[in-house]
């Protein structure tokens, strides 16, 4: 484990605006982003002030290009690989619908898979008739890697779904152990990794996916607004593209045929924010000079801390469960509605989130809780900050119960 300076500590403070005036522990919501991502927004809109729309993105075609480059640093892969789109929900989808799916193919996922994710794999069994299997959890937490392998051969899936780190948790599942096993199948692999790129090390060579869906405004600490899908050479070979292609992903060749951009970005559409797209190559930039594992070491730090803090609180439960636990510390509070908390807690300068039942319907049942306060420390927060925050979750708590 590394350990972050103190000076280190400071300079990310200072460079982060934000940390005067908050205490933010929502990083899995959307981090406090550092001065030089908006910096970044800033200078493009002002570009586009000046020349128009077009003509900046022109001026800018090779900051744009390095933002690709970043992105593709992030993850272990090239450029090519890299398709930028609204937000990970849309990376997803479109890789979804890049698969022709059939009545009775298999979509083999998890139980604590993202809700959004969720919902699309029931709309596909809904609208195509694919049958959704959910592999078993481990009893320590998580989904059973071996139990995935026992399907995985038993049923032939087309695809395999994966979240990496569910919304509502502090859950790190075994997205490489799943991957090994999906490379010796054959099978197809997706992963959700839209909590995990910027909280902590990603190489897309070691998971073995086909895809990988991500955001900005989350751990990367980048603008809201956009997100990214890494896309696998051997997909991008086979000829993948998203089921409803436009004329930025394929061009127009005659009346009756198109052709194929030749990298990632058939899975993106013509329309662009290209500040955020600035603002995004900002952030990775930002992220690869913190370091990625120092950003993981100190962030879980934080959230072991937090999660010790907690467990002393009469009344209060903490929810994480697994083998490995990352930023995300989650509690209930006994007979309080956690965004009743959360607001509470925002109104004296503190940022956390409350994820609800049915943001995670199967988990939150088993752990019998119909909400959630989420804590997400990232590396540029402080014991400080958690002791502040735990402070006024006490003083919250006591004044109702009094």
């Amino acid at each position: 484990m590394t350990v972050a300076a103190a000076s280190d500590v400071a300079r990310w403070r200072a460079e982060t605006p934000g940390c005067e005036r908050l205490v933010h522990l929502n990083n899995a919501g959307a981090a406090l982003g550092p001065r030089a991502v908006r910096d970044a927004i800033d200078a493009h809109l002002d570009l586009e002030e000046r020349l128009g729309g077009y003509e900046a993105a022109d001026a800018q075609a090779a900051p744009i290009q390095q933002a690709y480059a970043g992105v593709a640093r992030l993850l272990g892969a090239r450029a090519r690989n890299i398709a930028l789109v609204q937000n990970s929900t849309v990376a997803f989808a479109q890789a979804i619908s890049a698969f022709d799916f059939g009545p009775g193919d298999v979509l083999l996922t998890s139980r604590a898979d993202y809700a959004s994710n969720q919902i699309m794999y029931l709309s596909l069994a809904r609208r195509r008739g694919v049958e959704i299997v959910r592999a078993p959890d481990a009893p320590e937490g998580g989904v059973d890697a071996e139990e995935v392998r026992r399907l995985v051969s038993r049923r032939r899936p087309a695809l395999v779904a994966l979240t990496w780190v569910p919304t509502n948790s502090g859950l790190v599942q075994p997205v490489e152990g799943v991957g090994r096993i999906c490379q010796e199948a054959g099978v197809p692999y997706l992963v959700d990794a839209c909590q995990v790129v910027g909280q902590m090390p990603v190489d897309v060579r070691r998971i073995g996916c086909d895809y990988l869906a991500a955001t900005a405004r989350k751990f990367l600490r980048g603008p809201r607004g956009i997100g990214f899908l890494y896309v696998s050479d051997t997909r991008l070979e086979a000829g993948a593209h998203p089921l409803l292609v436009d004329m930025h992903g394929a061009t127009w060749v005659e009346a009756d045929a198109f052709d194929l951009t030749p990298d990632a970005r058939r899975f993106e559409t013509w329309e662009f924010a290209h500040a955020l797209v600035l603002g995004l190559g900002a952030a990775a930039t930002y992220a690869l000079d913190v370091g990625l594992a120092n950003a993981r070491d100190r962030a879980r730090e934080l959230a072991a801390y937090a999660r010790t803090r907690l467990a002393m609180v009469p009344g209060v439960r903490v929810l994480d469960r697994g083998p490995e636990l990352c930023a995300i510390v989650t509690a209930a509070v006994a007979g309080r509605d956690a965004k009743e908390i959360k607001l509470a807690l925002r109104q004296r300068g503190i940022n956390t989130s409350s994820p609800e039942r049915e943001d995670a319907v199967i988990d939150m049942d088993e752990k019998q809780a119909s909400s959630a306060l989420r804590i997400s420390p990232h590396y540029y927060n402080t014991k400080e900050e958690i002791d502040i925050a735990i402070e006024a979750l006490k003083e919250i708590v006591t004044l109702r119960v009094r």
